[in-house]
């Protein structure tokens, strides 16, 4: 979307996407609470056998999906202008954002149940069918985005559009797998009643991504607010610029978490410890040369990074080089993190895993992102997000440490 806006539209529009970015964020959170939560249970159920207390959480999770749709879909429009200008939207982007926003709120149903089902896909160990689905919709998406946008001369909101159709292409597709013969689980209308148990499950285990990502949309609102004032606009759109090069990054190493995910919970639940051990250590192996090699190209082609998505602007592309190099100087770090995270997600110890999403996201980094701008200026802004990940990366370090010690002694345990 980033890149046809800037390239099509224009270096104000992409700023406006930008500032739309952290509402985008928090419709992603409740899409995790939900679709991570309800694939951790299930997976679990499945490594038992148990297929009836697993449908009945897909149920379970379908209805909450629809319940909170619809209210995020009427609290955004009732509340839209006055997070637009939290996040960093001046008079100049704030037409774009809401141009794009529009059309964005409407979707948040396709959006919430084609995501969260995709992850129950994952979880009953689909694999293949989760990642085909997931390139149908971003397939449809890259295919309209061009057209809407250069063709039809739609701007943002054709971007918008062609989002939104990918998603419902998404949602009828996932909702037709748990009705197929390829599903392990049925999706049943007796299951839709919301049970108080199964809700607190499903809530419990999946509040660590939920609260990473309801953290990340604030702190992006304050890296926004942040940069709004000690850079401008461009500032903000080349913050945009690098939350876009970064997220590819990063949803590697969630790809990773996602397909390790059911492993995780099946072989927990089935007691098998070794293929736990095992499947994180080639996580953890996969997240860091990722992390690395991302790192690297980051920092030896950052012209040609920026210049991807605005070609034209002199001074877009100065601020973008420079904030590019600084912002991604903790990347290996990142990916270590991410994975040890979703360990512990995935193996019900949903407090440890929140902690240490807080930690990265908000603990940490909120105070250096308040503090160090007013002394080092837009450079503070960039360089507060390293900072936090190398501190945040040694705790995640020591926690992971004694979690394998553990795993080892079960080991050893059952070995005897």
């Amino acid at each position: 979307d980033r890149i046809f806006v800037g390239q099509g539209v224009g270096v104000l529009a992409l700023t406006g996407l930008s500032v739309v970015f952290p509402i985008m964020i928090i419709m992603m959170a409740f899409g995790m609470l939900i679709g991570m939560g309800s694939g951790v249970r299930i997976s679990i159920f499945l490594g038992k056998k148990d297929f009836a207390s697993a449908e009945k959480v897909l149920g379970n999770a379908f209805s909450l999906m629809i319940i909170t749709s619809i209210v995020l879909t009427i609290v955004g429009f009732i509340i839209k202008e006055p997070l637009l200008r939290l996040f960093g939207a001046s008079d100049d982007t704030i037409g774009y954002a809401n141009e794009y926003l529009n059309i964005i709120l409407f979707g948040t149903m396709f959006h919430m149940v084609g995501f969260s089902m995709n992850n129950m896909i994952r979880a009953e160990g689909n694999a293949r069918i989760a990642m085909f689905s997931m390139l149908i919709s971003a397939g449809t998406n890259i295919v309209l985005d061009p057209i809407f946008i250069f063709v039809f001369g739609m701007g943002v909101q054709g971007v918008a559009w062609a989002t939104i159709i990918s998603n419902f292409i998404l949602c009828v597709w996932v909702i037709n797998h748990f009705r197929s013969q390829y599903s392990v689980i049925k999706l049943r209308a007796s299951n839709f009643r919301l049970k108080r148990s199964i809700v607190i499950s499903i809530v419990t285990i999946g509040f660590s991504p939920f609260a990473m990502q309801f953290a990340a949309s604030f702190v992006q609102g304050l890296f926004n607010i942040q940069l709004i004032k000690h850079g401008g606009d461009l500032a903000v759109g080349a913050m945009g610029i690098i939350n876009s090069v970064a997220t590819l990054v990063v949803m590697s190493i969630i790809a990773i978490n996602m397909a390790a995910q059911p492993i995780y919970g099946f072989n927990h639940g089935a007691g098998n410890f070794v293929r736990v051990k095992r499947t994180l250590f080639i996580c953890l192996k996969a997240a860091v040369i990722v992390s690395i090699v991302g790192f690297a190209l980051m920092e030896l082609f950052p012209s040609l990074v920026i210049k991807m998505f605005n070609a034209r602007d002199a001074e877009l592309l100065a601020i973008g080089k420079r904030g590019l190099r600084i912002f991604m100087a903790g990347l290996p770090v990142v990916g270590f993190q991410i994975i040890v995270g979703n360990y512990f997600q995935s193996t019900g110890k949903a407090a440890i895993s929140a902690l240490m999403s807080l930690l990265r996201q908000v603990i940490v980094l909120i105070p250096i992102l308040i503090f160090l701008p007013t002394i080092c200026g837009v450079n503070g802004v960039w360089v507060s997000a390293p900072i936090s990940d190398f501190i945040a990366g040694i705790i995640a370090f020591t926690f992971i440490t004694r979690e394998i010690r553990r795993l080892n002694k079960a080991i050893n345990q059952g070995a005897g």
